[in-house]
């Protein structure tokens, strides 16, 4: 793994800006960045599992950059999965996310890594995250996305035509948040896309790859990760 460091930048949208947690390889002096990768929170915010993620894809040699969705409605939550006090500010976040807006704070993201030299950006995202890659996949320029266990994609297929990059969907297999009718809904709806890779985890549950959560699953996630990898190379070097 490379040494990576990481800084809290700021990224402008609309003549207003907002915070993102970036993490990076060390060794930027030595030329042009292998590729960028915007990482979208979960409903807990820029929280440690999120940075934790941002500076694995930094040792893994991309720049990461962790945006701070909710910064209309609280800036810089840091939330953990620990208390139901901390679900129920989680949950009523993300009931009061405009995701049509936030779709715009992810493009100003991308726009960020590219400005800053990656010459190709991805997206990777978890629970609201996974849900906004989709959405990213479909109405951003980014070169590669990754969704992990979003909810709500059953809803939005209609928007799959406008997928123009290599995108995976990382479905757990006993997610309540993604019950079985959406999975299908989901694995169907996609399977002639060409661009378009569903993968269902058979035992597993929602978040099977949040750092020290309930539900991980160190070999789910690294199988997930693997794949993940492995479009990134493709698609960003």
């Amino acid at each position: 793994m490379t040494e990576t460091t990481h800084d809290n930048v700021q990224i402008t949208v609309n003549d207003d800006q907002f915070d993102a947690y970036l993490a990076r390889p060390d060794n930027v002096s030595q030329g042009a960045p292998k590729g960028g990768i915007v990482v979208i929170q979960e409903i807990f915010g820029v929280n440690e599992d999120i940075k934790q993620t941002a500076n694995w894809l930094a040792g893994e040699g991309y720049w990461a950059l962790a945006p701070d969705l909710f910064w209309r409605q609280e800036r810089n939550v840091s939330l953990s999965d620990g208390s139901e006090e901390e679900w129920q500010k989680a949950f009523a976040l993300m009931t009061g996310y405009d995701g049509d807006e936030g779709i715009g704070d992810i493009q100003a993201a991308i726009d960020y890594l590219r400005a800053a030299g990656c010459a190709k950006v991805g997206t990777i995202g978890f629970c609201l995250g996974g849900r906004m890659v989709y959405l990213a996949a479909c109405r951003t320029n980014g070169d590669a996305h990754a969704s992990y266990y979003g909810v709500g994609i059953q809803d939005m297929l209609g928007e799959a035509d406008n997928i123009t990059a290599p995108t995976l969907i990382h479905i757990a297999a006993q997610d309540e948040f993604v019950p079985k009718p959406a999975q299908a809904a989901i694995a169907d709806g996609l399977a002639d896309h060409e661009l378009v890779d569903v993968h269902i985890y058979d035992g597993q549950d929602h978040a099977f790859a949040r750092h020290n959560g309930m539900h991980f699953d160190a070999a789910a996630s690294q199988l997930a990760h693997g794949r993940t990898l492995e479009i990134f190379a493709k698609a960003l070097g």
